[in-house]
This record gives structure tokens, C-alpha cells and sequence, in this order.
């Protein structure tokens, strides 16, 4: 493998002028800058991407932090943010956390070393502390856990508020909410959505509200142990639609019919809403739109740090399909 030193005597010159090439730092002159761009195509020079990043301060990478990639939310995301970096250059890096707080300070910390130019990140657990080493560029997305954090999220309540609304415009009495993870804030958004349509409901009840971890096995557990202990429900508003499809799983095992019996409807609108028996209604957010507007912000404050910080919150519009069925015509 050819080193810069081979270039440098091919193409008659110091290692210093061939740095100056490679990092388009400092004056070489035209006949000098051909020669050397000759020298490291005949020899299929390939620099030592390490070395420049320490050199320049940068490494053209982008990490995105997401805490499920089973979830087919985040693929989605993850193709917009990579779809857009490209565009400019960057190589993209996916880090998986299993929104494990330690995992994500081992990625976080690793990624820093490696002078990566800035983060994406969706997390439950990270907070403005944990982040003062850090020097490059932050964005979070989907949820957000810093105001001095520039963040793209939904309107999380208002959406949430137009689903429980929604269950009871078709008829629905007794609506119970199936919650994400108590420390995610879009979760908690969620959690306010429902309560604003139903905490003066003389029917309602805390035991209608469970705690899932925005993840099918969870969801399919805690909502057998809900539809058991309260065989009235006849709405449910899933925080997320992954818990959606764990929750038309679990109504069918107690033989309970969707929508006839239990209208649902979930959050987020991911393909895999369209091929569940009945399709899901959901709340739609513009997953691909939210994740290309998290890179461009990033870009953004990469090349203008003084940047001011950003928020910018994307509407949500609600999709009906066959999980709900208004309750006169049953």
C-alpha cells in the first residue's frame, strides 16, 4: 500500500506539499498540485482518513443515536438523515443504544474521539450534562431534552389529543391509553394529549392509563393484563404504533373483535400499520421530512456554530382504517 512519502518522491516534492494538496490548506501552485494529484492516482493513494481528521479538526461523519432499529419508525428516519448528509459529503454512522443510557455515553464518548462533526440523537435518557464535554454539534429528534438543544419534533399533545377525540366522536365511552417510556418527552406529550379529552370523563380512571416501553412485546403484555381486568374498554390511544400491533395481537388471543368490540388507534403511521388484520389508524407524523430536517439543521449549525438554537415542531394528521369502526354502526 502506498504511503505519502511514495507520493511525495514521485511526484519530486516534500510530504508537506503533498499534505497541502490532500488537505487544500496552503498555496502549491498549479504544476506542482497535477503533478502530485498524478503521482496519487498512479499510485492509488488512499489517505489515512485518522490522520486527517486529527489534522483538520473533522471527519465528515454524522452519528445518528437511535434506541430501537426493530422499530420501523427509525429506519425511515435514519434513510432521510443519510439521504441528506450524502448530498453534502458526509459519512453517515448508525449507533443503535437500546435506550440504554450507558451505551449511549460509550458511543457518544467513542464518537467524540474520533472528532465526528456532529449528532443526531433520539434519547429518553441523555441530558444537557451529560453533554458538556462535548463539542460538536447537537441536534435531538423526536423527542427533546435540552431548550439550549436545537430539536424537529411533532406537536406530540395536540396529536395526541386529535386521537382520543377521535374515539370519541365514533362512539367510543371508556377510552384507556397504552403510555411509552416514562422518561421519553414525546411520550409524556402523549400521556397530556389523552388527559386533556379525558380526566373529567366521570368514567375515567388511572388504572386506564399502562405504562408500555414503545415496543410490541410490552404492549402485548400489559394490554391482556388491562382488557382482563377491565372487559368495558371499548377505545384504546397507543402511544406508538409498534404497541399498536402488540395490542391487536393481544385483543385477538382474548378473542376480542377489532374494531366491533375495541377501536385502536396508534402513533406514528409506519408502513407496517397497512399490512396488520384490521390496518391501523394511526396518527401520521412525516418521518422522512422530520429526519432530511434534522440533518439540514445540523449542517447548518456545523458550518455556523453561533448558530442560534432551533425548534422546529411538524404536524401530524390522522389516518382512519380498519382498527376503528363507529359504534352506531356495529
Amino acid at each position: 500500500m502506498a504511503t505519502i512519502r511514495d507520493v511525495a518522491k514521485l511526484a519530486n516534492v516534500s510530504t508537506a506539499t503533498v499534505s497541502r494538496v490532500l488537505n487544500d490548506n496552503g498555496y502549491v501552485n498549479s504544476e506542482t498540485k497535477n503533478r502530485v494529484n498524478e503521482a496519487i492516482e498512479q499510485l492509488r493513494y488512499r489517505p489515512n482518513d485518522v490522520a486527517r481528521s486529527l489534522f483538520k479538526g473533522s471527519s465528515k461523519m454524522i452519528a445518528l443515536f437511535v434506541p430501537d432499529i426493530k422499530n420501523p419508525f427509525f429506519p425511515e428516519l435514519a434513510r432521510a438523515v443519510e439521504d441528506v448528509t450524502n448530498q453534502y459529503g458526509y459519512t453517515f454512522v448508525l449507533c443503535n443504544t437500546d435506550d440504554n443510557h450507558e451505551k449511549e455515553i460509550t458511543y457518544l464518548n467513542a464518537l467524540t474521539q474520533k472528532s465526528v462533526d456532529g449528532f443526531i440523537m433520539v434519547s429518553s435518557t441523555i441530558c444537557e450534562r451529560h453533554l458538556e464535554h462535548v463539542t460538536s454539534p447537537i441536534i435531538s429528534l423526536d423527542r427533546r431534552f435540552s431548550s439550549n438543544i436545537s430539536s424537529v419534533t411533532v406537536n406530540n399533545r395536540k396529536g395526541a389529543r386529535e386521537a382520543t377525540a377521535y374515539l370519541q366522536s365514533i362512539g367510543c365511552k371508556k377510552i384507556a391509553h397504552i403510555c411509552g417510556p416514562q422518561t421519553a418527552s414525546n411520550s409524556k406529550d402523549r400521556l397530556r394529549g389523552y388527559l386533556d379529552v379525558v380526566k373529567y370523563e366521570a368514567w375515567f380512571h388511572s388504572d386506564f392509563i399502562v405504562a408500555g416501553d414503545y415496543r410490541f412485546k410490552s404492549s402485548y403484555e400489559v394490554t391482556k393484563e388491562l382488557l382482563t381486568k377491565h372487559k368495558d374498554i371499548d377505545g384504546l390511544f397507543v402511544a406508538n404504533d409498534l404497541m399498536a400491533v402488540g395490542v391487536l395481537k393481544a385483543a385477538e388471543s382474548l378473542n376480542m373483535n377489532i374494531p366491533e368490540q375495541l377501536s385502536v388507534i396508534g402513533f406514528d403511521g409506519i408502513p407496517l400499520g397497512l399490512t396488520t388484520t384490521p390496518s391501523l389508524t394511526t396518527i401520521q407524523q412525516p418521518i422522512y421530512e422530520i429526519g432530511s430536517r434534522a440533518a439540514q439543521i445540523l449542517l447548518e449549525l456545523i458550518d455556523h456554530p453561533k448558530q442560534q438554537v432551533i425548534h422546529e415542531e411538524l404536524e401530524v394528521t390522522l389516518i382512519e382504517r380498519g382498527s376503528t369502526k363507529r359504534r352506531e354502526e356495529a
